[in-house]
């Protein structure tokens, strides 16, 4: 049975808001013990491979409800934590006073920005996670 667009779009928010929660915490985690114990740049490296694994798994674990089963579905649900995911991080990044220029850099790979490689890891999720479950 397809999932009508408008369920993919809810359940695709929804594992979203998931990601954003376990996010959330994991940066909160990595601000309190991977900085102090690691120094910035390798706590930011270290974080990337395990919020990079957190998004992979959520994917994977809900892929079978998400049902998006094509590869379009997978990359519009993509498309939509990808600019989801980037609204909140240009928000925090606001709200937490940052300026424009300091923000572009954590886009910026020359600058040691790996947020760039976040948007795209978010945009292919829901498909490497399908893909992944399917075997």
């Amino acid at each position: 049975m397809k999932v009508p667009a408008l369920a993919l779009s809810g359940r695709a928010f929804a594992v979203w808001l998931l990601i954003a929660v376990l996010e959330t915490v994991h940066g909160i985690a990595r601000a309190l013990w991977l900085v102090p114990a690691l120094g910035e740049p390798a706590a930011q490296r270290l974080g990337f491979a395990v919020g990079s694994a957190l998004v992979l798994a959520v994917a994977w674990a809900t892929s079978p409800w998400l049902d998006a089963r094509t590869r379009r579905a997978q990359l519009l649900a993509g498309a939509l934590w990808l600019l989801l995911i980037l609204g909140l991080e240009l928000g925090v990044g606001r709200a937490r006073g940052f300026g424009w220029e300091r923000i572009a850099a954590e886009f910026d790979p020359r600058q040691g920005g790996l947020m760039l490689f976040g948007l795209l890891l978010m945009g292919l999720a829901p498909m490497l996670g399908a893909r992944w479950r399917r075997g």
